[in-house]
């Protein structure tokens, strides 16, 4: 995703209202967000859904890398060569 560009990702509630297309076809032609302002104030965002899906996955990755690292630290770890043995063996994969 670029960097958002002031001049053309801030746009208002009421020139959402009143230029829906038009802002949705911005969104998804640039895959940046466009930040909605109420009363001049930051109020909310809107993201391609294809974009908010990449965070998604970011998000649930980063979830699961922390949980491996609290394994690490813990000492919750074992050698790649003796997990395969034992996945191969419950899962009856010959070799």
């Amino acid at each position: 995703m670029s960097q958002i560009s002031p001049s053309e990702d801030i746009r208002s509630v009421t020139d959402l209202k009143r230029n829906t297309r038009e802002i949705l076809d911005h969104v998804h032609a640039t895959g940046r967000p466009v930040i909605l302002t109420v009363n001049g104030r930051a109020d909310s965002v809107l993201l391609d859904v294809r974009v908010y899906e990449k965070h998604l996955q970011a998000a649930n990755l980063a979830k699961l890398m922390a949980l491996a690292e609290q394994d690490v630290d813990k000492d919750r770890t074992r050698p790649a060569r003796d997990f395969l043995k034992g996945f191969k063996r419950a899962k009856k994969i010959p070799g």
